[in-house]
């Protein structure tokens, strides 16, 4: 049974083997300024595309170009009978903020697919006015299926609605002040930020960006308008623009710099006529405040303050990302990097410049590479930066190194909080993010009796908000009533920290079960610690995914499973972090149910066994790292099998004793935390000299620790208090 699954080679899926290198045009195009920037021409050269032929686009860059901004065949299809639209109508479809999908419950061989359409809302900040959600609560009762989706990226989603009600239902949608512009395609996706509402200057001006940036990157054809409104006018504007000045968001989106930022004249000024060459996501937050997991991003953008909350700038990550392809080596997660501090006026010429790079050198030819984590990747932190500094004003002076901040935490702001003016928040847990039945009922009442203000979070849940301290009896009276009322202190800490895409049954890229099992799959891990010995007070960050496209950022996750095959067999990831800096890697690979149980019960056997005082289960992973964790697991496999555990537990006397000794027989992963700034440079620096990383870091220190300067720096210290002995390494 133990060898019915495989331990998984780390470096199959982590290492960074880089992608096919990008054509440097857009489409043939040349960008406003009319030449080519310092920038795209030492790209040029150090890509050989000067002389190479471009490589043939991918389907998607035609269909494109094709439409017209967006806006054929879709159009024409929209007025005929059938219940689909064609593969390049529903490419197109997305940029309007739905994807075509089929109930795989209700597939008949030789019947026609049941198809239904998702609608997704563009909501920046995750707000929504309790108006606004008495829209979609209607429209998701009498067109879809009668619940409401959470997502990871702070909106909602509804489904199940069929194709002759999808005019209508978009048309209603706008005409009540929201919009599904930018909830999809390859274009900026919803502006995710902390959902905290809290009103100091910090957390008001994290609003204020995410919705700016939400409009300078919207798209500005007129196609949503002409298929869904006839051409008309929507009859209320979108509810997030009266916070900002949209004249100021026009004036910034236009502006030619003269480096090549924007198409002048044209309908779309950043996208072009073939807007991004893949989907596009930033978060905004606060120092700290990792709510958003903020290297998941394409761009994270953290607001700095000084004490008297006085704006000083902005830190900048770029190159996040989570979506990879099973088999395919040169697809992976990757963490953001820190691109360095701009001070406040020069957010926005940065953020252009950052869109267009990406706009202009993604990959347009191989989707799968086609995110900007991917440029960043192969050309490296420092030479995407100096790519990002062609495109701005003054060769990117404002360009400066990355500021220090406090160390990040995760925080979903579950219970009753106070929002510093008296009034208070409510957050409130959603199951895997499905709105649905007695919570679905609550919420409507909670809506129609205090209208409260609404903010959707990151990790699927919602916020109640602007509520009076007399009206707390009435929410939780409310909840009572429809028996969905729980105590956050009452909640197991294992189902607070789960998070779950929807997958089956609608999903047309789901290869297993999710959201629908994930309840059932946090019962038996529950059950499984409790037989290994784990008091039910602890608990781990758990994501499950029903493909490896990482909609649910299962590779942050401390324990994730991600669908390798039909009938619910998954893959196995360990080691993200409780603060979400840090990747997981896969463990094992195609595990079945069974399989699982028996895995998960020698890990958590592992950890009660060697774990360090309140070390989670995640960092427990990766300071014994894979070898380690295999090791364990088989021996104790066989144990079970045989009727004797003696293997397993003389392993983890071994690994005590050689922890103790400083003899690697079970191999182990020292580590060293650095910050984030120094170790991107140190891997430039590997990089450029074409060696691993820790063989650079080990060089250097011991190079230093050698040294006299190290001996004068620390005054006597390091020689007393390090033994080199050869064997330390930094992964």
């Amino acid at each position: 049974m133990w060898a019915a699954f495989v331990f998984l080679p780390t470096s199959r899926f982590l290492q960074r083997a880089s992608p096919p290198c990008p054509s440097s045009n857009l489409c043939g195009r040349q960008r406003s300024a009319g030449r080519v920037s310092a920038g795209t021409a030492s790209l040029r050269a150090q890509e050989g595309t000067t002389n190479t032929p471009p490589r043939k686009l991918s389907p998607v860059e035609g269909i494109k170009e094709r439409s017209n901004q967006l806006r054929y065949p879709l159009i024409d299809e929209l007025r005929n009978d059938e219940i689909f639209v064609s593969g390049d109508a529903g490419q197109i479809l997305k940029f309007h903020g739905t994807y075509q999908q089929d109930d795989r419950d209700q597939r008949t061989k030789g019947e026609q697919k049941k198809y239904q359409f998702m609608l997704r809302l563009k909501m920046p900040a995750g707000e929504l006015p309790a108006s606004f959600y008495r829209v979609l609560d209607d429209l998701s009762e009498q067109y879809g299926n009668s619940t409401l989706r959470a997502t990871t990226r702070s909106t909602f989603q509804i489904h199940g609605v069929l194709k002759g009600n999808l005019k209508h239902v978009m048309a209603t949608i706008m005409n009540a002040g929201g919009s599904t512009a930018g909830a999809c395609g390859d274009i900026n996706r919803n502006v995710i930020t902390t959902p905290a509402p809290y009103q100091s200057p910090p957390y008001q001006h994290v609003r204020f960006i995410a919705k700016m940036l939400a409009e300078v990157f919207a798209p500005q054809t007129g196609a949503l308008c002409e298929a869904w409104l006839d051409g008309e006018k929507a009859a209320s504007i979108e509810y997030w623009k009266r916070d900002i000045d949209m004249d100021e968001v026009k004036r910034i989106r236009e502006h030619d710099n003269g480096r090549g930022q924007v198409f002048s004249g044209k309908e779309e000024p950043i996208y072009g006529e073939t807007y991004l060459p893949r989907k596009f996501k930033m978060a905004v937050t606060v120092p700290g405040d990792n709510s958003v997991d903020i290297f998941t991003n394409d761009i994270g953008i953290v607001v700095l303050m000084d004490d008297n909350y006085v704006l000083q700038g902005y830190n900048i990550l770029v190159g996040g990302g989570m979506g990879r392809t099973h088999n395919k080596e040169a697809t992976f997660p990757r963490l953001a990097d820190p691109l360095g501090f701009v001070p406040p006026d020069s957010l926005f010429d940065t953020i252009k410049a950052i869109v267009a790079a990406q706009r202009d050198h993604g990959d347009r030819q191989v989707r799968t590479n086609a995110r900007m984590k991917y440029l960043v990747h192969r050309l490296g932190i420092d030479g995407f930066r100096d790519l990002v500094r062609s495109y701005m004003t003054d060769n990117g002076a404002a360009l400066q190194p990355w500021r220090p901040i406090p160390a990040w935490e995760h925080r979903d702001y579950l219970g009753w909080h106070e929002d510093g003016t008296g009034k208070l928040f409510y957050g409130l847990l959603i199951d895997n993010g499905r709105v649905r039945g007695p919570l679905k009922k609550a919420l409507r009442q909670i809506v129609d009796e205090i209208s409260p203000g609404m903010i959707m979070t990151p990790h699927q849940n919602l916020l109640l908000t602007n509520i009076m301290p007399e009206q707390r009896q009435v929410v939780e009276g409310i909840l009572a009533q429809h028996q969905v009322y729980r105590d956050v202190r009452h909640i197991d800490q294992l189902v607070r920290k789960a998070m779950a895409c929807p997958a089956l049954p609608l999903c047309p890229l789901a290869i297993t079960e999710a959201e629908r099992v994930m309840p059932q799959y946090l019962e038996r891990i529950r059950e499984i610690l409790g037989k290994a010995g784990i008091a039910p007070s602890e608990s781990f960050f758990t994501r499950m995914t029903g493909c490896p496209n990482g909609c649910s950022r299962p590779y942050m996750a401390e324990l994730a499973l991600v669908g390798s095959g039909p009938n619910e067999v998954y893959q196995l990831w360990l080691g993200g972090s409780p603060n979400q800096t840090r990747l997981a890697w896969p463990f094992a690979d195609r595990l079945s149910l069974n399989e699982l149980d028996r895995v998960l019960e020698a890990l958590f056997v592992f950890w009660r066994q060697e774990r360090r005082p309140a070390e989670a289960f995640g960092d427990f992973c990766d300071r014994i790292g894979k070898n380690g964790l295999e090791q364990f697991v088989s021996q104790y496999g066989e144990g079970h099998a045989n009727g004797d555990t003696s293997k397993a537990r003389a392993s983890t006397s071994r690994l005590s004793k050689s922890t103790a000794n400083n003899e690697e027989k079970v191999p182990l992963r020292p580590r060293v935390s650095l910050r984030p700034a120094v170790h991107a440079r140190l891997r430039t620096m590997a990089a450029r000299a074409g060696v691993p990383l820790k063989v650079l870091v080990d060089e250097i220190l011991t190079k230093f620790i050698a040294s006299p300067e190290s001996e004068k720096m620390f005054g006597g210290r390091i020689s007393s208090a390090i033994k080199t002995d050869g064997n330390t390494a930094m992964d």
